[in-house]
């Protein structure tokens, strides 16, 4: 299994839903976060090796209603 991040711009008013179409629709989510700054959430996603990421954000994440943007970052190893 591989960890992603993606941190999600919502339109205006949709942060909750989107959040919550992530967790009902994305079984491959670990948790879902609000945050302040450039991005209205962040999201976990663990990902199968052989799954590739850029179909995963692009035709699964980014369609979702309510998403203006992406920023997606790999993590490499978790310490601790």
């Amino acid at each position: 299994m591989k960890a992603i991040f993606v941190q999600f711009k919502c339109r205006p008013g949709m942060a909750y839903k989107v959040a919550d179409s992530l967790i009902q629709e994305v079984p491959e989510i670990s948790e879902v976060y609000s945050t302040s700054g450039h991005y209205d959430l962040i999201a976990k996603f663990y990902l199968a090796d052989e799954q590739d990421i850029g179909h995963f954000v692009t035709e699964r994440l980014q369609v979702t209603e309510g998403v203006a943007d992406t920023f997606t970052l790999v993590a490499f190893k978790a310490f601790g």
